[in-house]
């Protein structure tokens, strides 16, 4: 019996002793925080969860000085994460109110909507979290015109090159006609051309002709015939 309380004490005084531990580094994290040293205050919140990693504090704390860093992916995750363990209504309240900051801040309006109703269902009074579903919706708005806007300003760009290709493609083909139109011409002119050279080439072989088939009876006239006897 002795044996068991002994170990019991023991067990205690870890716990208490890790539990303390776990509540420096909050402090020293919260104090960082208040001063601005977001990069310090976060470090100081990892320590205490890897004591306690189911402290929701510890996860609380963690998101908002993660979110203070800009980092708002890993603190939706770490919000999200914080909701699915649901905490206390005052708690929870909280943890949906900035998990639609992050949304918001990530510009994913929807989701943020739908962090901010979440937590007005746990605390309908904060105005702070009216403030921020309304101004999301609006947000929300204006990104779904800007993304019609681009939509149809894409719509003409395509329409305008279709047009272009289409006079592109007009012009070409009037092109090849005009040029299959001007070929039989050009075709002509060239016969023509040709067959004026052809006839000075035989005007000029025959001349060269005659005076060879000249040369030649010239030439047999010349040698004329032989005597023998």
């Amino acid at each position: 019996m002795r044996y068991f309380i002994v170990i019991l004490l023991v067990v205690v005084s870890v716990f208490d002793s890790f539990s303390q531990k776990e509540n420096t580094l909050l402090r020293q994290g919260n104090r960082k925080f208040e001063n601005g040293d977001y990069k310090e205050a976060e470090k100081d919140y990892r320590k205490a969860l890897e004591l306690n990693k189911e402290s929701v504090k510890g996860q609380f704390n963690l998101g908002t000085a993660v979110y203070k860093n800009n980092n708002y992916e890993e603190a939706t995750k770490i919000y999200n994460n914080l909701a699915e363990k649901n905490p206390d209504g005052g708690v929870k309240s909280k943890v949906f109110h900035n998990l639609g900051n992050s949304y918001l801040q990530s510009k994913e309006y929807e989701k943020s909507i739908l962090a901010y109703k979440n937590s007005l269902m746990n605390d309908p009074k904060n105005i702070d979290t009216k403030y921020n579903l309304e101004y999301a919706k609006m947000m929300l708005k204006k990104q779904q015109q800007q993304q019609q806007q681009n939509k149809d300003n894409q719509d003409k760009k395509d329409d305008k090159k279709d047009q272009k290709d289409q006079k592109d493609k007009k012009d070409q083909d009037q092109n090849k006609k005009n040029d299959q139109q001007k070929q039989p011409q050009d075709q002509k002119k060239i016969s023509k051309d040709d067959a004026d050279r052809m006839l000075e080439a035989l005007k000029n072989d025959e001349k060269k002709t005659m005076q060879k088939v000249k040369k030649q009876k010239a030439k047999v006239q010349v040698v004329g015939i032989e005597k023998d006897w």
